[in-house]
């Protein structure tokens, strides 16, 4: 019976709680040597940073192909641009909510499992990316409080996130944002690996059930303990970097950017294997 050694996959953690440096040449990543690796790295890590590796889109989309389904948001099956530029019109207008705590695809009956950005152009100024571990915020979280969110649900929706960017949208904004489906959420999502994550963010608008005002002080304090510095990366970009993040166990966002500054990253998106429950 031959005996195969696989290869060993070098990364460094980045902070305790959440972030792995991988050092993989960008040939063994594209022909999918270290897929299964970078799928468990992936979730024990929740980020996984490949400095200046420098995918080409027909790259980036070639190595999400290699850690499962590739989820494209255009007809083409092409990357998806990010862009604060003007020109893009309502997609820039709803770019500007990732300058606050969220995670992607919220809507689907089975969330985003990941997404992979690569920078393209950066800002002289802003543009971080900020990323919190929400298993380890969980996890950590005092018993009392972990007794008191158990069983309960939040509602998510597009108005929450975009009501951030425009406090005072007028009736006919509203209503695009309304056309957007909302879903019911359980505060905690019990994965099918038994671990537990916190399901927060700018889409959540309220707890089913509660007060507003008592509703919507429990969703501050969650995420204010979901975002402190012990759970939290936040990542400075160089050119040619690509950064992978646990949509299903961390939140992100960006810091705020000059809409002129001509930052440029592309995206690509695995689909979700697991329904949130």
């Amino acid at each position: 019976m031959a005996i195969g050694t696989a290869p060993r996959l070098d990364y460094r953690t980045i902070t305790p709680a959440i972030g792995a440096e991988v050092l993989a040449d960008k040939a063994a990543l594209l022909a999918g040597t270290h897929a299964d690796r970078l799928r468990a790295l992936l979730e024990a890590r929740g980020v996984l940073v490949f400095p200046r590796i420098d995918f080409s889109e027909t790259e980036l989309v070639a190595f999400t192909r290699t850690l499962g389904t590739f989820a494209p948001d255009r007809d083409d099956g092409a990357v998806t641009a990010i862009s604060l530029d003007p020109a893009g019109g309502r997609t820039a207008d709803y770019t500007r909510s990732a300058f606050f705590w969220h995670f992607d695809g919220y809507m689907n009956a089975m969330p985003i499992l990941g997404s992979i950005l690569c920078a393209k152009a950066l800002s002289p100024s802003g543009g971080e990316t900020e990323f919190c571990n929400t298993y380890a915020a969980w996890e950590a979280l005092p018993e009392a409080r972990k007794r008191q969110i158990a069983g309960l649900q939040a509602v998510h929706a597009m108005a929450g996130a975009q009501r951030a960017v425009d406090p005072e949208p007028s009736y006919e904004t509203l209503q695009q944002w309304l056309e957007v489906p909302r879903r019911t959420l359980p505060l905690v999502w019990t994965h099918r690996s038994g671990r537990r994550s916190l399901v927060i963010g700018n889409t959540a608008v309220n707890v089913v059930g509660m007060d507003p005002l008592e509703s919507f002080e429990l969703l501050v304090w969650l995420r204010e303990w979901a975002t402190q510095e012990r759970f939290h990366y936040a990542h400075s970009w160089s050119r040619g970097d690509a950064v992978m993040w646990d949509n299903t166990g961390t939140l992100h966002r960006v810091r705020p950017y000059p809409a002129d500054s001509g930052r440029l990253m592309v995206r690509t998106k695995l689909a979700g294997e697991e329904p949130l429950g």
